[in-house]
């Protein structure tokens, strides 16, 4: 290990080499200290002997360039480095204190002196203020104030620091009061900027809920009322006991050595603990696993870190109600008002009648979540109760889970028309709601290492119960009315909100956890004597949860059959309602950027045909000729409301099949028909693009002679445009002319709104087209910087589609550029004839679906022959993923 021996005295600054030995003193240090840190140790030590050497550092510039100023003028850290808690990559922020009678002639020094610290590397956040205009500046920002609050002196003239600390105290400037009311709205706008939740994938240790700041906040709130020098006194004010100051301590520590490591990581001040790092922390942490495929070092790390954030902000919660009734309500603070036998209510706050109340009636526990929910002028939970509420969680045993009483305390809950998701929240961060379900303590803070979960599962099934909770409220309709619609038809909501709490209680164990969950929710439902038809639909929500969004991506929803047979797996308008509600909470609560137009028109299209068909009847389902008769009709009636005549109609549909009207629908086959009808073989080939169609993405429809790269010609340029291509429905004519459409997206997940941006893309994709060539373009399309922590095993199985007569070819791979346009060219290279494509892409992950043919029209059955495509895309994949993932398709 390195030591620094060179004394930091004047005689260093009239080196010749000053600067440079000064910056190797520094870079020394902090070799030092980083040989010192050990992830599994205090780092307290190493942050403030990082302070202390600063301070000499600065110590000593300041007394040989401020030469005869410097016992006149005053240097004070402020911040962070004033707590003396300077991480290796830290900022250093000082503030020099000029007298009252300031002159110019110390101006050049401390230009000097700012100008070397800026040399040798430090980079300080500096100011040079009056003592008045310290004052000033910290009336009119609370935040100069708090930093002002945590001066140090460093050097320089100490009655000059005395004065200013003289001038900041809570009776000239920021009242105790005004100070915490100022934090807390403060602290309420930088927990929206993380959705009020702690729980992201990618967490700020530092500006998070529940993290180093929160612990900051406690610090300033409780120094400006007491003048504390240190939390340590929280106990002596009363405000926590010696096991909880410890708890909050070791949490801190925690935050702490996950923090310096992560600046020794990234040489940088870096506070987010993004997927880059998270292997590497978990490693250093002791969370190594042999099998990092399963991820299972990373997923045991953050549940190490989002558990400690979880005590520090049920902490953060409890001592800011403490000094809120201290600090702002005072006398009034102490008033009581009866409740009940077992509860009264202080300043807003529902408090136990005594500390044996939990003892005598345990059923307390859950009565006072029912509470809350019925008296919505309750703030909360006193903080002496929150606390006697964790002391009382062993109560809640074997028996207490079979009490019929405390089972029906617990579906009252999810009766209630108000604070439902509120207590929820609160029941999970007391511990009572991983008491009382046992199998909810699995998924708490349990991280789902993927690209589009960006909350743990508790949190995540939270949310989905707040966004079936919204579904009811009129506040909220404008969000999603469709939803709102559908659920006023729920006759028993509490059955959702169930159906929610259990989608993804499973996630983490063996098996499937849509089949396990099912069966942890009728257990459930069973004790808690929901009857057999209740019983019955929240078990089958759970099981079917994922049902709705994977056929409405993966599947054909203009097929009648596929409608029939999705409506059959649902069986009743009923249960078609509840999943649909289920659906569209859940894909809005995994990840807000995955939920789009496209999403939201494709659910509702799925939702409506199969309503109409559970309407007339499973028994009588829409036939196919039927459907093609049905656009037929509608298409002709609009073209000649349109001026399209009947000869031109039949001309432009002398060659196309009956599966044609079946897989458009009759706006399109409109819009299709109007532009072949109007163009000529010189207009050829046609491509145009409608910007806005009923499933909320633009259609890039192309119409030409047919050719075999039209597919890979088509969506290398779209991808080469930035495009997310959804889905692709290729067809051919009987005259060997190709219809192909492309629903399409910008990246973003936004539509196309803007006339050049169609434009571009048309022109592009129409030369690309003529001249049979992509030109060589940098892809606009970016991979994710997350992306590449998620490599997805390539995957290729072959299906039957009897109803079709087709193959379908399942493709399961990480999502690249190109990734489509280098099927097609092997489906070109294998004979293969492509007639549909499903395209689904959640996060890095790729999930398509290719409705393929032999080039006699015949599906795809020979094993032989399905082995030879399969190693072909394995073998094209595997050298993409070799060349490191540039960009995404």
């Amino acid at each position: 290990m390195t030591t620094l021996h060179k004394p930091i005295n004047a005689a260093l600054f009239t080196a010749p080499d000053s600067l440079q030995q000064i910056k190797q003193l520094l870079k020394q240090k902090d070799t030092e200290l980083r040989e010192k840190f050990d992830p599994q140790s205090s780092v307290s030590g190493l942050i403030k002997e990082k302070s202390d050497f600063i301070d000499l550092i600065l110590t000593g510039c300041w007394q040989y360039f401020l030469g005869k100023y410097a016992h006149h003028l005053c240097l004070i850290a402020v911040g962070g480095y004033g707590r003396r808690e300077l991480f290796p990559y830290s900022d250093i922020d000082i503030v020099v204190i000029l007298p009252a009678e300031d002159t110019d002639s110390h101006h050049q020094a401390l230009a000097n002196f700012f100008t070397f610290l800026w040399d040798i590397g430090l980079k300080p956040g500096q100011s040079v203020r009056t003592i008045t205009q310290c004052v000033d500046a910290a009336v009119s920002d609370q935040t100069i104030m708090t930093s002002l609050m945590e001066n140090r002196l460093i050097t320089g003239d100490s009655s000059l620091h005395e004065a200013l600390l003289t001038q900041i105290t809570p009776d000239k400037i920021w009242p105790s009061s005004e100070f915490f009311a100022a934090k807390m709205e403060e602290q309420r706008l930088r927990y929206a900027k993380f959705h009020d939740t702690a729980y992201n994938l990618e967490p700020n240790i530092k500006e998070g809920p529940g993290g180093l700041r929160d612990r900051q906040v406690i610090s300033w709130v409780f120094k400006r009322h007491y003048n504390a020098s240190s939390i340590r006194e929280l106990t002596h004010y009363g405000f926590l006991p010696e096991s909880e100051y410890m708890e909050l301590v070791a949490a801190l520590e925690v935050l702490w050595r996950i923090r310096y490591a992560l600046h020794l990581l990234t040489h940088r001040a870096e506070d987010r603990l993004i997927f880059d790092y998270q292997r590497d922390l978990a490693q250093q942490f002791g969370f190594s696993t042999d099998d990092q495929q399963r991820n299972e070092d990373v997923e045991q790390f953050m549940q190490f870190y989002f558990k400690t954030v979880l005590g520090l902000e049920r902490l953060n919660e409890m001592l800011l109600q403490l000094f809120n009734e201290r600090f702002v309500c005072g006398e009034s603070a102490s008033t009581a008002t009866p409740i009940n036998d077992k509860f009264i209510a202080i300043n807003g706050y529902i408090e136990v009648v005594d500390e044996t109340v939990f003892e005598r009636h345990p059923l307390a526990l859950l009565e006072i979540f029912l509470l809350l929910e019925q008296y919505p002028s309750f703030k909360g939970v006193r903080a002496t109760t929150i606390r006697l509420i964790r002391k009382s969680l062993h109560l809640i045993n074997d028996d207490f889970r079979q009490d019929k009483a405390a089972n029906r305390l617990f579906i009252e809950a999810f009766r209630q028309p108000r604070g439902i998701t509120d207590q929820l929240r609160r029941m999970n961060r007391y511990g009572v709601l991983a008491a009382y379900i046992p199998c909810f303590a699995n998924i708490v803070a349990r991280m789902q290492y993927d690209l589009f979960h960006i909350y743990t599962v508790d949190e995540h099934t939270l949310f989905v119960i707040r966004n079936l909770r919204r579904f009811a409220l009129d506040k909220h309709s404008d969000e999603l009315p469709f939803c709102n619609t559908i659920f006023l038809q729920i006759a028993k909501p509490e059955l959702l909100y169930l159906a929610g709490l259990f989608h993804d209680i499973a996630k983490g164990r063996k098996g499937d956890h849509s089949a396990v969950g099912e069966e942890l929710a009728r257990t459930f439902c069973s004790q808690h004597e929901l009857s057999p038809h209740d019983t019955n639909l929240v078990a089958w929500l759970v099981r079917n949860h994922l049902i709705m969004s994977m056929t409405a991506q993966r599947k054909d929803i203009s097929d009648p059959e596929i409608i029939h047979q999705f409506a059959q797996t649902v069986g009743s308008i009923e249960y078609l309602n509840h999943l649909y509600l289920l659906t569209v909470a859940d894909i809005r609560a995994t990840n807000p950027e995955l939920w789009n137009a496209w999403k939201d028109a494709l659910l509702k299209e799925l939702y409506s045909a199969t309503h109409n068909a559970l309407r007339i009847g499973l028994q009588s389902p829409l036939t196919t000729t039927d459907r093609v008769s049905e656009n037929k009709k509608e298409a002709e009636q609009e073209l000649i409301k349109l001026g399209i005549s009947q000869a031109d109609i039949a001309n432009a549909w002398q060659h196309v099949s009956d599966d044609y009207f079946l897989r458009y629908s009759a706006d399109e086959i409109a819009w299709h028909t109007i532009a072949i009808a109007s163009s000529s073989e010189t207009d050829l080939p046609l491509v145009l693009l409608r910007p806005q169609t009923q499933r909320g993405s633009a259609e890039v429809f192309v119409y030409t002679q047919n050719e075999e790269a039209i597919f890979s010609l088509s969506t290398a340029t779209l991808d080469q445009l930035g495009l997310t291509i959804l889905d692709a429905r290729i067809m051919t004519t009987l005259d060997n002319y190709v219809l192909n459409s492309f629903l399409v997206l910008e990246q973003s997940g936004e539509a196309i709104n803007e006339l050049f941006r169609e434009i571009h893309i048309c022109t592009a994709l129409r030369n690309n087209l003529r001249y049979h060539q992509v030109k060589e373009h940098k892809n606009i399309h970016r991979q994710s910087r997350q992306a590449q922590h998620f490599p997805i095993p390539t995957s290729v199985e072959f299906l039957t589609d009897p109803l079709n007569n087709q193959t379908i070819m399942e493709l399961v791979t990480t999502d690249h550029a190109g990734l489509l346009s280098k099927i097609g060219r092997i489906f070109i290279k294998q004979g293969i004839s492509l007639h549909s494509a499903k395209i689904s892409t959640i996060g890095s992950r790729a999930e398509d679906m290719f409705y393929i043919t032999d080039t006699q029209l015949q599906p795809i059955t020979d094993t032989a022959k399905q082995r030879q495509i399969r190693e072909e895309i394995l073998k094209a994949l595997t050298a993409k993923k070799s060349a490191n993932h540039k960009s995404m398709r």
